[in-house]
């Protein structure tokens, strides 16, 4: 999987809408951006500003997706990050699910 392809995941699972009303941005280093908006239900690349900010490596993040490395282990190994407001990063379980197909 890629960042399109993740991209078009993100943007399909936010199409039907969902109980996610907020917005997290995925930042991926030097691989890109993601940005998830519960509020609008779309996802896209931009760097627009959101509620939380995950920072992860892709390798990590791919792990992370298909349940090869847990995220709380991830973020307290510091491997995972999250700025802003962190009841938001909690709320991404499910999402996650629909992401790693």
């Amino acid at each position: 999987m890629d960042l399109a392809e993740l991209t078009s995941r993100a943007a399909a699972a936010m199409a039907g809408g969902g109980d996610f009303k907020k917005t997290v941005k995925f930042d991926f280093g030097s691989a890109g951006k993601l940005l998830i908006d519960g509020v609008n239900n779309t996802a896209n690349n931009s760097d627009d500003p959101a509620d939380a900010t995950i920072s992860v490596n892709w390798d990590d993040f791919a792990k992370i997706a298909a349940g090869a490395m847990d995220p709380t282990m991830a973020f307290m190994q510091g491997k995972l990050k999250v700025a802003g407001d962190m009841s938001v990063a909690m709320q991404l379980q499910s999402l996650m699910k629909k992401l790693a197909g």
